[in-house]
């Protein structure tokens, strides 16, 4: 009996993607809905007359080419459990021709020297052997579906995206990119389970199971202590991986041209691409503390550029002084994902201390093997070209990451406010304070209850937040008034979020509007060339790009969506709200300093607004 009981219990435990396909579909949301959301999205940022104009314009694509091309949108939702699904993954990712490593990379800094790991010298090794360690259990128990499934509230959330954290990479094209992605899972069949290790200009492999098992951190510290002998007391090497921080276009002529040179040079790269992820040694020593991550948090970003290969999945970087980032290709997945990961590592490297506790037996494993590529001169020239490149576009980036360490969830919830939304209306407000004019928002709604659901966009700068934000710089207006506009710009955004998570955004159904009258070869609509479309920040033209990374300890971010706004990213703590604010320095009137200290500011002027109005 049991072991009866036993068997059942084992097989009654939820397997990881066991859900997958009963997912529901994504749906498409009414047209009027998402054409009346539209109109209420623009106010802001119109005058009357303009305002009227827009309104007639959004009509007449509502009663003419509009029901068509939303005809022709359900159609494609009838044969496709997820009609987004692959435009989307062209459109904001992989049709992109920019330098993605740059533009759209995300990354954040890892947590530890809160607690197990402050910063150190001499500690690069042994921490990134257990850090490693953690990492490769979470991916042998993805491997054997044991992650537990994650739900939003008692909704069931799409488990695919983590399928994405291991063996993926993104592949240059001339006109678009594609993923590989190499990863299944033990009923699936083999996988691969090699890591790729960049130092000082060089590339080295190793596998992570050695005769069935897996290699322990201090298996892994031998593997990277040699490595990293060797960088060290040779010459460096020619530091390809500058290369995939290039435009799109010109990294995959460069890479077709390395192919041609030596078909061997193939063979490495598809290495790479279908290693678990890589392994980046990198020689600074980031200033960290847990207030201030900013230098950290920048290094991790846009380092060293020939030790991060800015298209894999997942970059594990550790600097000199035993502080780690995360450096990820956003196109095959959301942070949330990779969250959910580096928060696993974390729980149990706290519960060891920070120490391995295991064996310190080494087996007799088969050193790194070094990936030596076929460079000629041409490709170090334009490895060289490559980096001065680099570095002069990320000497332009200004971006800071502090902690704002006077309160945080336990008090924002005890006032019983959202605390996602206390965030996003005190940006609205600062914005609004140091601009004068309201900033387009695009903060980031999770669609995961949905087959493959990735991101729909809240539109955070409303009506309801502009009156509240006018009502704070009125000196006429009264505490009582102020605090009945918040309340209202509260309830405006969570209603929008619920609808956004449900699939009733509008955004990404105008997207999919745009992209049939594309396909049938039909002229742009009116309203997609129509001034309030762009200037509300349509057509990816938001000039606060934000997101939360939740409530973990664990925080990162991503580069500004345009020239002129600011990259906002933050998570939320009981006790602290820390955030990540970018610009470009090039741009006179944005200051991401300037714009954080403000946040911080608004965060006071809130919270005495709640006890100020009870008096």
């Amino acid at each position: 009996i049991c072991i009866m009981e036993k068997q059942v219990l084992e097989s009654s435990e939820e397997r990881t993607f066991q859900y997958q396909d009963s997912l529901p579909s994504l749906p498409v949301p009414p047209l009027e809905e998402s054409l009346s959301k539209y109109l209420d999205a623009v106010k802001p940022f119109l005058n009357e007359e303009e305002y009227q104009r827009t309104e007639d314009i959004v009509k007449k694509f509502e009663n003419g080419i509009g029901i068509e091309l939303h005809q022709k949108l359900l159609e494609r939702a009838k044969t496709r459990r997820n009609w987004l699904e692959d435009w989307w993954l062209n459109v904001a990712y992989l049709d992109l021709r920019i330098s993605t490593q740059i533009h759209c990379n995300m990354g954040g800094p890892g947590p530890f020297i809160e607690h197990c790991w402050p910063p150190k010298e001499g500690t690069q090794i042994e921490r990134a052997s257990i850090n490693l360690w953690h990492t490769l259990n979470f991916w042998d128990l993805l491997r054997a579906e044991k992650v537990a499934i994650e739900r939003s509230r008692d909704a069931v959330l799409d488990m695919n995206q983590f399928r994405m954290l291991f063996c993926t990479c993104k592949i240059p094209g001339i006109n678009r990119d594609s993923i590989g992605s190499y990863f299944k899972t033990e009923t699936e069949g083999e996988c691969p389970s090699h890591l790729i290790v960049l130092c000082r200009g060089r590339v080295f492999a190793f596998d992570a199971i050695h005769e069935g098992n897996m290699v322990t951190p201090p298996e892994i510290f031998r593997q990277l202590t040699y490595i990293q002998k060797r960088c060290h007391s040779e010459p460096d090497g020619p530091g390809l991986a500058a290369l995939t921080s290039n435009e799109r276009t010109k990294w995959a002529e460069l890479r077709e041209y390395l192919i041609d040179l030596d078909p061997k040079n193939l063979t490495l790269l598809e290495k790479i691409q279908r290693s678990l992820f890589v392994v980046c040694l990198d020689d600074s020593s980031p200033h960290a503390t847990p207030e201030d991550y900013t230098e950290v948090t920048r290094l991790g970003l846009t380092g060293d550029p020939t030790v991060r290969w800015g298209d894999k999945s997942y970059n594990s970087v550790f600097f000199s002084n035993g502080v780690c980032s995360a450096f990820c290709d956003h196109s095959p997945f959301d942070a949330m994902a990779l969250i959910t990961m580096l928060a696993y590592a974390e729980k149990k490297i706290i519960e060891n201390e920070g120490k391995w506790k295991g064996s310190d037996k080494v087996r007799d494993i088969p050193w790194p093997e070094e990936l030596v590529f076929t460079v000629d001169q041409r490709i170090i020239s334009e490895i060289g070209r490559t980096k001065e490149l680099y570095y002069k576009k990320v000497s332009d980036l200004q971006l800071v990451h502090y902690a704002f360490t006077s309160f945080g969830k336990a008090l924002i919830r005890k006032k019983k406010l959202h605390p996602d939304t206390f965030v996003q209306l005190a940006l609205q407000l600062a914005y609004y304070k140091r601009h004068g004019r309201p900033g387009c928002c695009y903060e980031t709604a999770m669609t995961r209850r949905f087959y493959h659901g990735r991101t729909e966009t809240i539109r955070s700068c409303t009506v309801e937040a502009i009156e509240w934000c006018k009502s704070m710089l009125d000196s006429s207006a009264s505490n009582y008034e102020r605090l009945q506009l918040m309340h209202k710009a509260f309830a405006k955004h969570n209603k929008m979020r619920k609808e956004c998570e449900n699939g009733k955004g509008f955004d990404r159904h105008l997207l999919g509007l745009l992209l049939i009258a594309q396909e049938q070869g039909l002229p742009v609509p009116e309203l997609y060339v129509d001034n309030a479309f762009t200037a509300s920040g349509g057509g990816g033209n938001f000039v606060l790009s934000t997101s939360l990374t939740g409530y973990t300890r664990f925080s990162g971010a991503a580069l500004p969506m345009v020239q002129h706004g600011y990259g906002f990213f933050y998570s939320i703590r009981d006790d602290r709200i820390l955030i990540t604010c970018s610009s470009w320095k090039s741009c006179p009137e944005t200051d991401a300093e300037v714009l954080c200290r403000t946040v911080f500011q608004c965060f006071q002027d809130m919270l005495q607004l709640t006890v100020a109005a009870q008096l």
